[in-house]
């Protein structure tokens, strides 16, 4: 599933709008404010949630990471476009482009998006040796993405989930799944969250996501889930 499709964003209204986002005078300051609001679609605010604006003309990215009140504030140079995206997880969404006019019209952009993360995605980019439960190197950047994430997350509880194609016998594709899913899990805490915030549970062969008949489908079912258990 796309994560474009799971992002509801609103956005705040005052009298005076540019490019359908509200704005004001900045309070000081020769740079241009953003003003973000991240909350659940009930209304609950999001901590931790990292939002990235990169600049047009110098391609530099500036960001900001939403307080236990879900809300943050960032301040970027005048007279340039930028392309604002929000982080979840390892996906990087694009919300949209905004022209940011010079400093004789200098204005504050006042944001609230609203949204419910998926309860389960799957890991990108992880892989293991074949046949086995040691990590890859090359899965370290994807990891690394989600003990950040989760640091910068407190509340936030996962089952890894570990799912194998059904090549083998099944006894051994479940004890394997349970490897892998205890290995991602032990590589989280090796790297500072607490170990009781992550869970993990193998599912052998039992949840296909698609046809083990090809080598394409069996691809796809050899996976590593985050569930979401709390956050």
């Amino acid at each position: 599933m796309r994560l474009r499709k799971l992002f509801c964003l609103f956005i705040a209204m005052t009298p005076v709008t540019f490019h359908g986002i509200a704005q004001d005078k900045p309070a000081n300051g020769n740079d241009a404010v953003f003003n973000f609001t991240v909350t659940s679609k009930s209304g609950k605010p999001r901590q931790g949630e990292l939002i990235l604006l990169k600049s047009k003309k110098t391609k530099k990215v500036y960001q900001g990471n939403t307080g236990a009140d879900g809300k943050c504030s960032v301040s970027i140079p005048p007279s340039d476009a930028y392309t604002i995206y929000y982080k979840l997880f390892a996906d990087t969404v694009k919300y949209r482009e905004i022209d940011v006019p010079g400093e004789d019209h200098k204005v504050t952009y006042t944001l609230t998006l609203k949204y419910d993360p998926p309860k389960v995605y799957t890991l990108k980019n992880v892989f293991f040796e074949t046949g086995l439960s040691s990590i890859k190197k090359e899965s370290w950047p994807s990891l690394d993405e989600l003990v950040n994430a989760m640091k910068s997350k407190p509340a936030l509880c996962i089952e890894i989930a570990g799912h194998t194609d059904n090549v083998g016998k099944p006894e051994a594709n479940q004890k394997l799944s349970e490897d892998r899913a205890n290995a991602v899990r032990d590589y989280l805490v090796k790297h500072g969250i607490e170990a009781k915030r992550v869970t993990a549970k193998g599912f052998g062969e039992t949840q296909p996501v698609a046809s083990n008949e090809t080598a394409e489908g069996r691809q796809q079912n050899r996976r590593t889930e985050v569930r979401i258990t709390s956050e």
